[in-house]
């Protein structure tokens, strides 16, 4: 269908974030869901050019909270399936790449209204389920977020279509933004369903196909998520759902001259991996793939004297556990003056007490269970790390379980030594540690916190005193792609807060907003002259009278 107009997408605001409170219909509602959803054990297949592929090789989807209860039975691809993904990618880039702009808007925005509505319940309950989110992380990530990327994106591409070159007299300049020649490669986390939502289809709405390989931890969402896809008119190929583990699946996907580009989130070293081997194979591919990664992070939150207590406690208590520690952006180091420490210190142990860990299923439960068993042990070896250590001691918390569900307690340490390993290294989990400096040192701390880690995600200053502010701001410049004065460091929202991070923390390409969506475009400049010259010769070669 040939459009003529020039078309404005709905002007986009953030998704309202309902509260599942006592009483209220959306509560009512969602519990009706899980239960049937926890009945239910479906058996997914790989999606392939808009089929189902059935490879007999089956992985088990769980509960983190409940590990012996299987949610579905997931068919495993390998390389004979990437291979049939990417045939699948190549064959819709023929109509998708050429679809009018509008048309492929309409489709996100149609999923955007589905989410919202009649698949709100689906998609909460799945991330409560798979990823053992309380119902309120599930709203702000599965439907919320998700929704903003949608709703978002489609005025950023035509922010992106309308930037246009100038024209001189006779002449029309014009940039034409090309989808990627071949297919991009998603690999998304289990962290966020909002993540793989994105991940997939920011490169999609500007006219790319994908192939899209999960977190194993994360298969039931990423299998919801395409339904509704689905749904909303997505036309078979454009995005092909390929469940298997990584180094399978993605080596087969590297290897393909047709890789246009990856958009990933996940580990710094695995992104890492992806681009040694992208560079030793450059000269196999048609193109340079554009390689954009959101990685790790050892997110910090530094307090000056005159920060105010309550609220450098709220920030930690909720930027620290709020999901298990399993974000990105969770403050997972503290740096706290002498001033404020003592009572700071027995605010958060106080607090941390009351936070009530268990079956997301019980609206009263603040925190789940953290993802999978190798999760479970990297925080309870971070905690007998803790504790064996001379200089350093666990404050609150500390304790774990993974006998019926992957439950560690919220986790305070306080440390002595500014080195200390827990200070470093990306935990992922509920475990936050704590460095007391000296309150006359703070010029110093701010060069140790920029300084101790090679990550820089997001970061938190706290103080009272507007010079302070703006010497720490100006001295953690390079520490943080999202920095929040007198915030916690979580929550970015899209429209709001564009999300990313640079050094070891990724491409810094900036999720909910035009910047992530220009990479998935090639740009053609196209002149056009209305009357060309019809003699090769210029008025200075005549010779002089």
């Amino acid at each position: 269908m040939s459009a003529h107009g020039i078309f404005q997408p709905p002007v986009a605001v953030n998704e309202p974030i309902r509260s599942y409170a006592p009483g209220t219909a959306e509560r009512a509602s969602l519990k009706l869901r899980l239960e049937a959803m926890r009945g239910e054990r479906p058996e997914l297949a790989c999606v392939i050019g808009g089929r189902d592929v059935r490879t007999g090789t089956l992985r088990q989807a769980v509960m983190p909270h409940d590990h012996g209860h299987v949610l579905a039975d997931v068919h495993q691809g390998g390389p004979a399936q990437v291979e049939a993904a990417i045939a699948a990618a190549r064959e819709a880039w023929r109509d998708w790449s050429r679809t009018p702009w509008e048309a492929r808007v309409a489709v996100f925005l149609r999923a955007a209204e589905l989410l919202s509505g009649p698949w709100r319940d689906t998609l909460n309950a799945a991330a409560m389920l798979n990823l053992s989110k309380t119902a309120h992380q599930a709203e702000i990530d599965a439907t919320c977020e998700t929704c903003d990327f949608w709703r978002f994106n489609a005025g950023f591409l035509r922010r992106i279509y309308e930037e246009q070159p100038i024209s001189s007299p006779g002449v029309w300049n014009r940039l034409e933004y090309r989808p990627l020649e071949g297919f991009v490669l998603a690999v998304s986390p289990f962290n966020f369903a909002s993540i793989g939502a994105n991940l997939t289809t920011a490169p999609v709405l500007m006219g790319c196909t994908v192939v899209w390989k999960p977190a194993s931890t994360a298969m039931l969402t990423a299998w919801y998520t395409l339904k509704l896809l689905e749904q909303a008119g997505l036309p078979p190929g454009v995005i092909n759902l390929v469940y298997g583990p990584g180094a399978a699946v993605g080596a087969a996907a590297l290897a393909s001259p047709e890789l246009a580009g990856v958009h990933f989130t996940g580990s710094t070293g695995v992104f890492q991996g992806i681009w040694r081997t992208v560079g030793s194979s450059i000269d196999r591919y048609r193109g340079y793939p554009r390689l954009v990664g959101e990685t790790g992070g050892k997110d910090f939150v530094v307090a000056h004297p005159s920060a105010d207590v309550d609220a450098v406690a709220a920030a930690i208590l909720r930027g620290a556990f709020e999901y298990q520690g399993q974000k990105c952006s969770a403050a997972s180091r503290v740096y706290a003056p002498s001033n404020l420490w003592p009572e700071l210190r027995e605010r958060l142990a106080s607090e941390a007490s009351t936070i009530r860990t268990g079956d997301v299923g019980d609206f009263t439960n603040f925190m789940g269970a953290v993802i999978d068993g190798s999760s479970f042990a990297t925080q309870a070896a971070a905690i007998a790390e803790a504790r064996s250590h001379p200089d350093t001691e666990v404050v609150a918390g500390g304790g774990t379980d993974d006998t019926v569900g992957f439950f560690v307690e919220p986790t305070i340490v306080e440390t002595r030594d500014p080195g200390f390993r827990l200070l470093r290294d990306e935990l992922f989990g509920p475990v936050v540690t704590c460095y007391v400096y000296p309150e006359s040192r703070f010029d110093e701390t701010l060069e140790l916190v920029d300084g101790t880690a090679p990550y820089a995600l997001t970061g938190s200053i706290f103080a009272e005193d507007r010079y302070a502010t703006i010497k720490a701001a100006e001295a953690l410049r390079y520490a943080a792609g999202n920095l929040y004065l007198n915030d916690k460091p979580t929550g970015a929202v899209v429209g709001q807060q564009p999300f990313g991070g640079a050094r070891a923390s990724g491409t810094n390409d900036k999720a909910g907003s035009m910047w992530n969506l220009i990479r998935w475009v090639s740009p053609r400049t196209i002149k056009e002259t209305f009357v060309p010259p019809a003699d090769y010769r210029y008025p200075f070669l005549q010779p002089d009278r």
